[in-house]
């Protein structure tokens, strides 16, 4: 499953983001991970939830941070979400290219049992037609 949160940068993205994974953890099975760029939200996550900071790895296009998600995955296989924040910003993309991804990331959910739920930094309305299914906001 892939959720897709969007909007304006302000509009609240992030804090929405942490709140849900606060709140799935609570009842989660597997492990719960949140990717940022980042480590500004590290300080606000449940003390459970996997936080990542990419500055910590060196990703330069889609291919490198699908490749990450690869690995992340090989590595845990209980992971149950992931959480990744300002998706544009980590994957050093453009509104774009985010269907490509999308669709990989909908491969990957499908092979590992994996929910993801991404960030976007754009209006609903900019949002290209084949992500719209995927808004929950």
């Amino acid at each position: 499953m892939i959720q897709i949160v969007a909007g304006q940068k302000g509009e609240g993205k992030t804090k929405q983001l942490i709140q849900n994974a606060n709140e799935f953890i609570k009842q989660a099975k597997g492990n719960v991970v949140f990717i940022h760029y980042h480590n500004r939200p590290m300080y606000t996550l449940h003390y459970s939830i996997r936080f990542i900071t990419t500055q910590e790895f060196p990703i330069r296009n889609s291919d490198e941070f699908i490749g990450f998600l690869h690995g992340l995955l090989s590595r845990d296989r209980d992971i149950e979400k992931i959480y990744i924040d300002e998706i544009l910003k980590i994957a050093c993309i453009d509104i774009d290219e985010v269907a490509t991804i999308v669709e990989q990331l909908r491969i990957m959910s499908k092979r590992y049992h994996v929910q993801f739920i991404i960030s976007l930094n754009c209006l609903n309305q900019d949002l290209p037609q084949t992500l719209k299914p995927f808004l929950v906001a």
